[in-house]
């Protein structure tokens, strides 16, 4: 859920300040005289200024903040000239239930969009300038949309990290052939970032929806997906598969989403009933450029290449079956092997995982992401102790069904299915055995399937 602050000017000229989930139903809510005392008896009020927030807590403290601004402040907030059309939106983050280190492999995924979003304000600008604030980082940065190459922004210095997710986005487009015009926005984000919950598919899939929404033109929505992609493929340089962005785009409330990253083919599936989604935060970030991931897809291209002398017709790992794996397997060096015998053996996972999510068989979900754990532990190679010890103690707590890493692994998140019945109890406990097996805390929330990316136009001053 997105949160927001917003400032109405009433028709005696005074400010009100509050915070909402929906900037223009609130608008509705005041006018009707059911929105505030204070606003009842100013009316009609116009909505001149929003605000992205993280989360209610930070949108409420940052209410008594613009609260407590003179009215000089307030004024400079609403701008001299404020612009009449804000582009608001929402993308999500995601987690995997099954399938990793897949989809690169083209083989197929099962990710779900979750309730943690980047949520994103933004004006068109006039001319090529791109204006862009994060709130959470407390960092801005201007770039020229004709200069993108350079990943420089206007005075020359290199973009900071954060900067690049957008302004790839936009060299994407404009390499497409889409016009992309100068905007300035803000955006903030209750995803943690480095936590393997892909926040930067979310921030990808926010920027393409804005310059979409702000554009005024329209492609099919998994294109849009395609080439946020190679912006994080060709911009950033992570050379990540498309399940990200995919699931940011087409996540679907209390579904699993079963795609085939080779034929693009896609299917919702009902989460079993009585069940839950928990994450498990170790702490414990990484920098996927900076990690072994572009590794592991080099030795994946390897062991194909080894695999093909043997199996001719097979044009990526997911194409080789356990059986012929189990006959060719051991010719590969040992490193490769296992690489090579995760993606195998994951694939057929993710396949009867979509069989036990059909019959609501959470306990048979939950054994096959434990096993797929233990080949990411074991074969994969991407897993850290701390992810380690969130599963085992996991897997030892009543109406926990099954565990795993989620994301590209060396650090971040467990994902965890749990009895919808015994959440609180399961969260306590996991907690508990963690800080006492590490020493620090682990952050544990209850989480839900939600909705992929989606817009909305706010009308200023009305």
């Amino acid at each position: 859920m997105a949160f927001y602050c917003y400032i109405l000017e009433c028709a005696d000229g005074t400010f009100y300040t509050g915070w909402t989930t929906d900037p223009q139903r609130r608008l509705r809510q005041h006018n009707l005289g059911r929105g505030a005392r204070y606003t009842r008896d100013r009316r009609p009020v116009h909505l001149v200024y929003v605000e992205p927030q993280p989360d209610r807590s930070t949108a409420m403290r940052r209410e008594l903040a613009i609260k407590a601004m003179p009215r000089r402040r307030k004024q400079r907030l609403a701008a001299s000239d404020p612009p009449q059309i804000l582009v608001t939106a929402t993308a999500p983050g995601r987690v995997n239930l099954l399938g990793e280190h897949v989809d690169y492999n083209a083989g197929p995924v099962l990710p779900a969009a979750i309730d943690r979003i980047v949520s994103l304000v933004a004006r068109l600008l006039p001319g090529r300038l791109v204006r862009l604030e994060a709130r959470d980082l407390r960092q801005s940065v201007e770039f020229d949309l004709d200069r993108l190459p350079e990943k420089r922004d206007l005075k020359g210095k290199p973009l900071p990290d954060w900067a690049l997710y957008p302004a790839g986005v936009a060299w994407a487009l404009q390499e497409h052939g889409l016009p992309v015009t100068g905007i300035e926005a803000t955006y903030a984000s209750n995803i943690p970032i480095g936590a393997g919950l892909s926040s930067s598919a979310a921030v990808e899939m926010a920027f393409a929806a804005v310059w979409q929404a702000i554009g005024g033109w329209q492609i099919d929505p998994l294109v849009l997906a395609q080439l946020a992609l190679q912006a994080e493929n060709e911009y950033v340089g992570l050379a990540c598969g498309l399940m990200d962005q995919f699931a940011c785009t087409f996540g679907l409330k209390d579904h699993v989403l079963y795609f085939d990253t080779r034929s693009l083919a896609w299917e919702a599936i009902p989460l079993p009933q009585h069940s839950a989604l928990v994450i498990a935060d170790t702490g414990i970030r990484r920098s996927l450029s900076a990690s072994a991931y572009n590794q592991r897809r080099a030795e994946c291209e390897q062991a194909l290449a080894l695999l093909r002398r043997k199996l001719p017709g097979v044009r990526a790992l997911r194409d080789v079956s356990l059986h012929d794996f189990e006959a060719h397997g051991n010719d590969l060096p040992e490193i490769i092997g296992r690489r090579a015998r995760h993606v195998v053996s994951e694939c057929e996972r993710v396949e009867q995982a979509v069989q036990c999510l059909k019959a609501g068989d959470a306990p048979g979900l939950g054994r096959l992401m434990l096993a797929g754990h233990a080949s990411l532990r074991d074969l994969y190679e991407v897993s850290t102790p701390e992810l380690d010890g969130l599963v085992d103690l996991a897997a030892g707590i009543d109406g926990c069904w099954g565990a795993r890493l989620t994301g590209a692994g060396f650090g971040g998140c467990t994902i965890n299915l749990v009895d919808a019945g015994q959440v609180d109890r399961f969260m306590q406990a996991l907690a508990e055995g963690y800080h006492k097996k590490f020493g620090h805390e682990a952050s544990i929330y209850h989480c839900r399937a939600s909705q992929g990316v989606r817009t909305e136009q706010i009308l200023l001053g009305i």
